[in-house]
């Protein structure tokens, strides 16, 4: 039953990104904004219809970009926690909790203290407030690593590294709804399912 039910959770997130038809984007919506992130095979989507106008786009589009990035960093810490890389020393020194005592599955987000996911959530607001602030819509603060992004010099490469961005979240998104639903049905982190070579949830 968990396998089915888990199952159904995975076709429906995929749904997202079913194609849509042409008639499902408003006249109002500039088609020069809809390059970025609209790659092949699949094209630019909007299955439900939700995108109306410029405004909503720019919006859902930001909505997108940021939560692939999270997604992506996710998978990355996903990775390497669960290959026993953690911080020397004590994630709480005054309960004696080690980083490495941390599990490396969902439960290890309820082996932090109150404390530090108060902590946790006092940078995330910093972040998304003051330091990247969400209403910049476009996701681009400014940061370039020397010839990788340097756009005015060559422009090309902006719309190619955009779009690269955009799959590469998608793709983690869909990662860590992978990684945690199988934990939910095999009852085991990442590390242990290849430990076990029990890779399938089946």
């Amino acid at each position: 039953m968990k396998v089915i039910a888990a199952l159904f959770a995975l076709i429906g997130a995929t749904a997202a990104f079913a194609p849509g038809t042409k008639e499902s984007v408003s006249t109002v919506l500039n088609v020069e904004s809809t390059k970025i992130g609209a790659t092949a095979p699949l094209g630019f989507f909007d299955p439900l219809g939700y995108i109306t106008d410029e405004k909503k786009f720019e919006r859902y589009r930001a909505v997108e970009r940021k939560h692939g990035r999270i997604a992506m960093v996710a998978m990355l810490g996903t990775f390497v926690h669960n290959n026993n890389i953690v911080f020397d020393g004590y994630l709480s020194p005054s309960q004696g909790i080690k980083f490495s005592d941390v599990s490396s599955g969902i439960g290890g987000l309820f082996q932090v203290p109150p404390q530090g996911l108060a902590q946790i959530l006092l940078v995330a607001a910093l972040i998304e407030l003051a330091w990247w602030p969400a209403r910049k819509l476009d996701g681009d603060y400014g940061i370039r690593v020397g010839k990788i992004n340097n756009w005015v010099q060559e422009p090309a490469k902006e719309l190619r590294q955009k779009n690269a961005e955009l799959n590469n979240g998608r793709a983690a998104m869909m990662g860590c709804l992978g990684v945690i639903l199988q934990e939910v049905v095999t009852k085991q982190s990442l590390q242990e399912q290849f430990a076990s070579l029990n890779i399938s949830p089946y």
